[in-house]
């Protein structure tokens, strides 16, 4: 039974209230959408959002990801009305140490399900875990796997680029467990929407098979028949474009409408203007955080109504487990976010092959033995390698997800976001592979990925100048020295925010990817070659990789020279190596597939590897400054110091100075000043 219009408007003014005042009194944030919204989500929160009102985790709860992270006032006031945030905590709004950031940060015990802020990676998420709902589903059945995803998207998001690959991606999968709500108020940070932007929203959602609904935003009827409807729909995303007003509610100092303006959306309304809209929307200037007695009797019975629902729910979870041992015990593994137990002898690899190919060796086995990891390519299944993946499953298709692979396109930022989005849901480990160079493309979503320590795994083979004949634009030299700055900053945990690993060769891969699957903390990347390598030499100790830098075989006891590197320069040190013997030079050869848990290690280890009175040679593909903190003050590192060039790898080897005879002369002109 449907509440009364008048508690309904009298909630979501109460939402309105609570998120100005939020804003008032942090003197930042933004006001005006939150105001807009708040009628959406508060009929989404009070009448349809299942969930359980005493375990915030429960796997088979609804989940709702918001897009424009700069509303987070709405969605803290509404969360608050369930008492998941204290009006205390909202007067704390965008303080120090406060659970009520400027934008939200995940917390799934508080109702956060994911970290946003720049627009278009929320709903992104959505669509990810809309995804892993339907794959979970397909293994599990019905019972356990039953929920909705919904998205709360602004005209921002819609705006940014991603929002095309998502919606190409949703459409094409036919997710109709994905539902979003699009706040279309037509204002902007600094513009009216209209300046920007000419097109048909509802026509291009349509155009990708959407069921695109256009209501009312503000009106409780409208919104409820919407989501009726888009509950009901069997084979499509729902987009409901919600018409709203920005600022609703607000007045200026004289009295007259603040609604439709710019200047509400990121700045507090300010003196009496504030006070002004407080009173208009029935608030108490003397308690204006004060939650009305009506609402909170409207969420208390919401939350006895779920507790029926879920009780329901729970008993059927808790036949199916009855029923289903093995697959119960399966399912809480998937949720436990712990990591697999992988048989890693199962991996043979053939010597000397490129680390991209020892990558997809891995890949078959995990799709053997990880039954809940997706592996995504950008395109690029049968170049980047994840194809050895695909090659033990199927593609994901619409009407059967029983498939492990998810085909993104050619949508690099888009793939990540979905990815990520699938952890987000829980039960599902994800990994995603690209050419290193167009991890470009995704560095916004790594960084988000970083900030919500989720574990997925970046998969970049194609790692330098090596690509060849393709040329500088697909030739990385920078990237590398770009993603290990994450292996230097710490999250909010203290760990290594992205850890990073480039093998030396096909053994050192495996090792590599071990590391990557036991990774339950933090992002991983595996940065791979397309050209083959030659194996270390024989008798070297490859889960010394395990410590992110070890003395590879073959060194000599008593050194003159420490060479140092990663990835496909190893085997070019190793080569170097023989020529300065020749010439009486002792050397240690360091593999550094890791500088960042190199790092961890203690200073016992790391000095026993790397002493501070050491000469130390590096040399790398990337830019010099990729070792500069390894070799020291008084090291060489002899990389590139320009794009890469259009010719076979191994001309560009001889050309750019990557061959034995260099690392001969580099390191005699070093040992020599």
């Amino acid at each position: 039974m449907m509440n009364d219009l008048k508690t309904m408007n009298r909630a979501a003014d109460n939402i309105r209230i609570l998120a100005v005042s939020m804003v008032e009194k942090a003197n930042s944030g933004h006001p005006g959408g939150a105001m807009g919204g708040a009628d959406f989500i508060n009929v989404l929160f009070s009448e349809y959002l299942v969930y359980d009102p005493d375990d915030a985790t429960w796997a088979g709860r609804d989940r709702f990801y918001l897009d424009p992270g700069h509303m987070s006032p709405m969605l803290y006031a509404t969360l608050a009305l369930q008492g998941k945030y204290t009006i205390d905590e909202l007067k704390n709004f965008r303080q120090w140490d406060s659970p009520t950031t400027g934008h939200p940060e995940r917390d799934v015990t508080r109702g956060i399900e994911n970290t946003s802020g720049p627009l278009g990676q929320g709903h992104t998420f959505a669509a990810g875990a809309a995804v892993a709902e339907k794959f979970l589903e397909a293994k599990l059945g019905k019972t356990m796997m039953q929920h909705k995803i919904y998205a709360y998207i602004s005209d921002g998001g819609i705006q940014e680029e991603i929002s095309q690959g998502t919606g190409r991606l949703a459409g094409a999968l036919g997710l109709n467990n994905l539902i979003m709500f699009y706040d279309s108020n037509d204002i902007q940070l600094s513009t009216d929407c209209d300046a920007v932007t000419q097109e048909d929203t509802a026509m291009k959602y349509q155009s990708w098979g959407w069921n695109v609904l256009t209501i009312n935003g503000n009106d409780v009827t409208e919104i409820r028949q919407a989501l009726d409807s888009a509950l009901t729909e069997q084979h499509r995303p729902t987009l409901i474009i919600g018409k709203t007003t920005m600022g609703k509610g607000a007045l200026k100092a004289d009295g007259s409408s603040y609604e439709r303006n710019v200047k509400t959306h990121g700045a507090p309304l300010g003196g009496d203007a504030y006070t002004k809209t407080v009173l208009h929307l029935g608030g108490n200037l003397d308690n204006p955080f004060e939650i009305f007695q009506e609402v909170q009797a409207l969420y208390d019975k919401r939350q006895d109504e779920l507790r029926e629902i879920v009780a329901q729910r729970h008993a059927e979870e808790k036949a199916w487990a009855e029923k289903n041992p093995e697959l119960s015990a399966q399912m809480q593994d998937w949720f436990s976010g712990n990591a697999p137990q992988i048989d890693w002898s199962k991996v043979e690899q053939k010597p000397g092959q490129a680390t991209r190919a020892a990558s997809s060796v891995c890949l078959s086995v995990l799709a053997e033995q990880v039954p809940n990891m997706v592996c995504s390519s950008a395109d690029l299944s049968n170049s980047d390698k994840t194809d050895g993946f695909l090659k033990k499953t199927q593609s994901m298709v619409k009407g059967d997800f029983s498939g492990a692979f998810f085909q993104a396109g050619v949508s690099e930022l888009t793939m990540t976001c979905m990815c990520i989005g699938m952890y987000l849901h829980g039960g599902v480990i994800p990994a995603c592979g690209t050419f290193f160079v167009f991890s470009d493309y995704q560095k916004p979503a790594i960084r988000l990925a970083a900030l919500m320590e989720v574990p997925i795994k970046f998969i970049w083979s194609h790692d330098a100048f090596r690509v060849g004949e393709d040329g500088p634009t697909h030739e990385p030299v920078e990237q590398e020295a770009q993603i290990r700055l994450m292996e230097k900053l710490k999250n909010h945990h203290g760990k290594d925010s992205v850890r990073v690993f480039r093998p030396a060769d096909v053994e050192e891969t495996t090792v590599c990817w071990q590391m990557a699957m036991e990774n339950m903390d933090t992002p991983t990347a595996l940065i791979l070659s397309r050209q083959a390598i030659e194996s270390l030499p024989e008798g070297n100790n490859y889960q010394e990789a395990c410590k992110g830098a070890y003395i590879v075989a073959g060194s000599d006891e008593q050194y003159d020279v420490i060479l140092l590197a990663s990835g496909s320069e190893v085997s070019t040190l190793v080569a170097g190596a023989k020529l300065l013997r020749n010439d009486n030079v002792k050397t240690r050869i360091v593999s550094v597939p890791s500088e960042g848990l190199f790092r961890r290690q203690s200073k016992e280890y790391q000095e026993s590897i790397l002493p501070k009175d050491a000469k130390i040679f590096g040399l790398t593909a990337g830019l010099p400054v990729t070792l500069q903190g390894l070799v020291g003050a008084n090291g060489k590192v002899f990389g590139l110091e320009s794009f890469g060039y259009s010719a076979p790898y191994k001309v560009l080897d001889e050309k750019l100075g990557f061959t034995a005879e260099n690392v001969y002369k580099q390191v005699k002109e070093y040992l020599s000043e």
